[in-house]
């Protein structure tokens, strides 16, 4: 009840109140005509004919057409205005609407809770929001006095409902998950990391709200503002990378910056505007965002949107490259790339208004003849203060002397860029849109970046370069020296000193591997040149073998191992193939010719890098790849290059990007932050170098790694002052375990759910912090509390605890040494039921009660997800195993039995199921045919049983060549109707009733059964 009462009571009372019309259950299903379908039928009819003027026949002809689509991109093409229907007594299609973007009013909007829909495996929804009778929005409601616990099972649920009900997601435009205090939203289909809260209420504030939950369902579910979302800030995005199409919706700073520009579009106000996006926010799909608005401006009537032209310019050709890919792979339409000022005078005098054109700054040099009625273009300008470089802005405000000019930047402008503000900003104005460094890092669209010096002895002060010289090259002979100093003392000839980028490059070795390599993240090395790429790669390469070697490979496979490690990107050079008699300098030009990667190979490097398990691990670059370089993997660069103002910030942010792992065992590491290591003493000069930005822009750019010492000094005195409270000091893991069980039982389990949040804070720090050494002092400490927590959540939740799979790598190696040291791995370690060790839990003989205690947690564990597996399978086969398991837990904590009688109980259930998993082989029917059978037998129980097994192995063998000739048939809804009518005709045949229950039932097991991937 706490979950209605606290949750979904209020969520539900928020909508109603801002408009959202209730309708009860009963009311719903009556519109809906049967459990299994998700339109409100008479609520769309209405609409369709109120909206388009049409009679009842074609509406209700309509629906029966959007009741069988199930494509999602489609169904929001389709909403957006882009279906089309021959009506009756029409000689040709005709446009029509299914929602009233301008006009609000005029659509139907109805709440329902607790919405049943009817399949193999029917779901109940929490809250459902339907826009003139189509589900757009699914709400999961969950209790909030269980935080910890709850949130991760809302996801589940969601991620549940839309694979058991795809129905009630066909026609989603994005789901929301609640408990009351939090909120979070993400697209159909977003896996949890992708789900998000919307702080910001803007154009109102916080105060104009009751709560937080009135608050956010506002943000995101008030007619006028999810009509917007829904017309404007939804896009189906291919990855060039997998070809896979991923549905994303609009972040709120994105839907904000967007409804800022266009709504000064639309009054035909200032005509500028300067919008400043982190890096790593999205900068670029907030551009798609806002084409996409100024384009189709479905919400808005305004003449000055009537069909503007649209210039998107960036300043180097890979980004412009960049942006066009983003806005083709979002489906914008006709986007050009313009190659010269010269194709963009043609396109504008071929092609008239409505264009999308793309193109860089650099172009525009030299241009002062006036494009004629550039009124109607509307500038988009990414990177922004690069306009002001060699009189750029001036030449692209000649060209294009009345459009409308928003520059857009991922780094904060100088306080002393008084061009970029001029040509951008109204005066007083600044910023239009700010969404700086800690407003990402505190939603997490970002991770923060930390940095630390390494090695001060080897760091470079410019200004005493002579004073190094003489230092460092004390060995080299006099007449090398003097060469040296000939050719003019630089700080690039100091960086790459022989036995400097030795010491380096094997410190990088060291701390890649404590920092990086356990969780499979990735670095980059940048360094001042050319030169330094092939010298540094060749030390790497020699510490990385050398390593090895010592662990006993043989030598040409750990030089080969060491070498597809580390790949170089830079340009090329005229030089690199010329002769010269100095062969240190003939060595470095073959090497740089050797390890050159042309275009395609580039594009090859970067992409095994972005992923997990492949390689290189390392990206060696002087210039290349230190702005536009979306790597999320990459972890740590390690920095040997001066650089200053924007171009530190555009390069220390390679690092920013947030990034999760999928691991081989389910389980998940999130990337804590990014790291810049710096050997030459950028960051020593750090408040130099952004002192020419406001303070506030570049608060926390890059944060010292002494602020994760003090994190983890807190978070350690937290979780001592729970533990202490709770009378754990002094016991081992396994007693604690078994004291806080105790504790929860009797009412304390508000404390064991503080235990547990403190203790994860202050082992995630720890292994943020590792191998700083720091972490000494706390490391039996954390190893204490990492098994503590493992074994805790086995005996309260009865289950295996997934604690430890969301661990970074370091910290899992550290607590499987201590798990098998303390000998707790016999507690921890749960079975298959095929493993044959699993039955050694029911010998009692000589067993005391804890011993009994400890293997009941165990089986209930083991049994826990063995039968939520068989279930995923096949529910109406395996269901009520599950729900008997769930019975003896529940009789062994209310103390109706003790740990003996739950075992022999559970020894007793597991004969069962096996002798289920058996029972095919009896009938000389295969697994799936055979699970065909047990679902019949359960809807037409009185039908003999020889006929049922005739009808399945006769199903089961349709399914088999359905898989075998067409192994994508369940995305293919018209194949998919053709096997229902083979099943229909096999249960005619036999003479076998309740043929559409039946049929769904099956299909529903089949697409999981036979699907592809099986």
């Amino acid at each position: 009840m706490s979950e209605y009462r606290l949750a979904e009571k209020p969520a539900h009372d928020a909508l109603v109140g801002m408009g959202w019309r209730a309708l009860s259950p009963t009311d719903a299903l009556a519109m809906r005509e049967e459990e299994n379908r998700v339109i409100l039928k008479p609520v769309l009819v209405e609409a369709l004919r109120d909206i388009n003027g049409i009679g009842l026949g074609d509406a209700e002809a309509i629906y029966a057409d959007l009741a069988t689509r199930s494509d999602n991109e489609q169904w929001q093409k389709d909403l957006r205005g882009n279906y089309s229907r021959r009506l009756e007594g029409a000689k040709q299609d005709q446009s029509i609407t299914l929602i009233d973007f301008k006009h609000p009013d005029r659509n139907r909007y109805h709440v329902v809770r607790q919405l049943r829909v009817a399949a193999q495996r029917p779901r109940i929804a929490d809250i459902v929001l339907f826009v003139n009778g189509i589900p757009l929005v699914v709400i999961e409601a969950k209790s909030p006095l269980k935080t910890t616990a709850k949130a991760e099972e809302a996801f589940e649920q969601i991620k549940q409902y839309e694979r058991d009900i795809p129905r009630l997601f066909a026609s989603n435009a994005f789901n929301i998950v609640t408990d009351g205090i939090a909120t979070l939203y993400g697209a159909t289909g977003a896996p949890s990391q992708f789900y998000a809260p919307w702080p910001d209420a803007w154009p109102r504030t916080p105060a104009e709200f009751p709560d937080d939950l009135s608050k956010d369902l506002w943000c995101l579910c008030e007619p006028g503002r999810l009509l917007d979302l829904m017309a404007h800030f939804i896009v189906f995005e291919v990855d060039p990378e997998t070809g896979k199409k991923i549905k994303k919706v609009c972040r709120y700073q994105q839907f904000r910056a967007v409804n800022k520009a266009v709504h000064r579009v639309a009054a035909g106000e200032h005509r500028k505007g300067l919008i400043w996006h982190t890096q790593g926010s999205g900068k670029s799909l907030t551009m798609v965002f806002l084409a996409l608005k100024l384009k189709t401006h479905l919400t808005l009537d305004a003449p000055t949107l009537a069909n503007p032209n649209l210039l998107v310019l960036t300043d180097r050709i890979d980004l412009d490259d960049q942006i066009s890919k983003t806005f083709v792979a979002c489906g914008l339409p006709n986007p050009v790339q313009c190659g010269s000022v010269a194709d963009l005078r043609d396109a504008v005098n071929r092609g008239g208004n409505g264009q999308i054109l793309l193109s860089t700054i650099f172009k525009f040099a030299g241009s002062k003849q006036a494009i004629s009625n550039s009124a109607n273009w509307i500038v988009l300008v990414d990177e922004c203060h690069r306009t002001q470089e060699k009189d750029l802005g001036a030449y692209l405000q000649a060209t294009l002397p009345d459009a409308h000019f928003y520059g857009f930047t991922g780094t904060p402008i100088k306080s002393t860029d008084k061009d970029t503000y001029a040509r951008f900003s109204i005066a007083g104005e600044g910023y239009l849109d700010k969404y700086g460094i800690d407003d990402a890092v505190r939603d997490g669209a970002t991770v923060p970046i930390l940095y630390e010096g390494r090695k001060a002895d080897w760091s470079i002060n410019e200004a005493e370069i002579d004073i190094l010289f003489d230092r460092w090259f004390v060995d080299l002979p006099d007449e090398k020296r003097d060469e040296l100093k000939r050719k003019g003392l630089t700080l690039a000839t100091i960086a790459k000193h022989p036995e400097r980028i030795r010491l380096i490059a094997l410190d990088i070795w060291e701390h890649f591997k404590a920092v990086c390599q356990p969780d499979g993240f990735k670095a980059q090395i940048v360094v001042v040149d050319r030169e330094a790429v092939i010298l540094y790669r060749a030390a790497l390469a020699a510490a990385i073998a050398n390593d090895a070697i010592r662990d006993g490979v043989e030598a040409e496979p750990a030089t080969a191992a060491a070498d597809a490690m580390i790949a170089c990107v830079y340009s090329k050079s005229q030089e690199d193939n010329k002769p010269s008699e100095d062969p240190d300098v003939a060595a470095v030009r073959a090497a740089l010719e050797a390890h050159y990667l042309d275009a395609d190979a580039e594009k090859d490097v970067k992409k095994r890098f972005k992923a997990r398990g492949r390689q290189p691990s390392f990206l060696i670059v002087c210039d290349k790849l230190l702005t536009g370089f979306d790597a999320p993997i990459e972890h740590v660069m390690y920095l040997d290059k001066p650089l200053k103002e924007h171009g530190l910030l555009q390069a220390i942010a390679r690092t920013n990007r947030t990034c999760s792992i999928k691991l081989d065992d389910g389980g998940e590491i999130t990337k804590p932050h990014g790291r810049i290591v710096d050997y030459i003493g950028v960051t020593s000069h750090l408040d130099e170098a952004l002192q020419s930005y406001r303070a506030d822009d570049v608060e926390n750019a890059l944060r010292d790694i002494a602020i994760l010492r003090n994190d983890l000094k807190e978070a350690h005195a937290r979780y001592r002052v729970q533990k202490r409270a709770m009378g754990l000091e002094g016991l081992d893991e396994k007693a604690a375990a078994y004291a806080v069980g105790k504790l929860a039982t009797e009412g304390q389990e508000d404390d064991w759910f503080d235990l547990q949040r403190f203790t994860r804070i202050f082992i995630k720090v720890y292994a943020d912090l590792s191998p700083d050494p720091t972490i000494l002092d706390f490391t039996a400490e954390a190893k204490w509390a990492a098994a503590f927590l493992r074994l805790a959540t086995q005996v309260i939740a009865k289950d295996e605890s997934l604690d430890h799979r969301s661990y970074s790598g370091k910290i899992r190696d550290m607590l499987e040494q201590h798990v098998h040291v303390t000998g707790l791995s016999t507690t921890i370690c749960l079975r298959n039921l095929t493993d044959p060790n699993f039955a050694d839990d029911f010998d009692m003989e000589e067993k005391s009660e804890p011993e009994l205690q400890e293997a009941f947690v165990r089986k209930s564990a083991e049994l826990r997800r063995v039968t939520r597996e068989l279930v995923d399978k096949n529910p109406t086969q395996y269901g009520r195993f599950s729900e008997r398991v769930l019975e003896i837990i529940r009789r062994f904590e209310a103390g109706q039995i003790a740990a003996a009688d739950g075992l022999r109980e559970f020894e007793g259930l597991t004969g069962d199921i096996q002798a289920e998993q058996g029972a095919h082989t009896e009938l000389g029917m295969d697994e799936r045919a055979f699970s065909v059978l047990r679902i019949m037998e359960a809807i037409v129980p009185d039908v003999e049983h020889t006929v049922l097994e005739e009808a399945a192995l006769a199903i089961g063998a349709v399914y088999v060549r359905a898989q075998a000739s067409q192994p994508a048939f369940v995305h293919m809804p018209e194949y998919l109707r053709t096997l229902r009518q083979d099943v229909r005709r096999i249960l005619s045949d036999h003479s076998i009733g309740e043929t559409k229950a039946i049929r769904d039932a099956v299909e529903e097991y089949a697409i999981h059964a036979y699907g592809d991937g099986q």
